[in-house]
């Protein structure tokens, strides 16, 4: 697996990544997504391939002078393909999400997600995201501290 920008030879594939049905009321289509990258200069839209296959979208936010700690860096979208789930694509996509943090020197993630069955609360909680007890929209924010290069988990 590989991290792949957006071009336009996969973004037919990018927006034909569907997610198991259950859980499709949890996060927006790709689509929607790389519209709102469009018009949105610190959204991170990335894709998670393995040669030709379009395994997952992660669509990160930097913008470090934010006033909502919450959205100063973090990730905004997880897309799995439900082919591609359970075989450590989600958790790939994060840990790219904190290496290019790390890199534009970011020690804290976010992560914003709404609770209910077949639900990310879960998949979030293993990798190391931490609830704050806020809600922002209805959701749960949650943060990772990175802390030094190269300490992931």
């Amino acid at each position: 697996m590989e991290l792949a920008p957006l071009t336009p030879e996969n973004l037919g594939k990018a927006v034909s990544i569907t997610l198991r049905p259950e859980q499709e009321v949890f996060v927006a289509p790709v689509v929607q997504s790389i519209a709102e990258a469009y018009v949105n200069p610190t959204a991170w839209p990335r894709l998670v391939v393995d040669g030709e296959d379009v395994l997952a979208f992660i669509m990160g936010n930097f913008d470090p002078g934010h006033e909502i700690e919450a959205f100063r860096a973090g990730i905004w979208r997880l897309n799995v393909a439900a082919s591609a789930q359970g075989r450590g694509v989600g958790r790939f996509a994060v840990r790219a999400l904190e290496e290019e943090a790390r890199v534009r020197g970011v020690e804290r993630i976010s992560v914003l997600w709404e609770r209910g069955d077949h639900g990310p609360e879960g998949f979030y909680l293993k990798l190391g995201f931490v609830p704050t007890g806020e809600e922002l929209f209805g959701e749960v924010v949650a943060f990772k501290d990175l802390g030094a290069r190269g300490a992931l988990p």
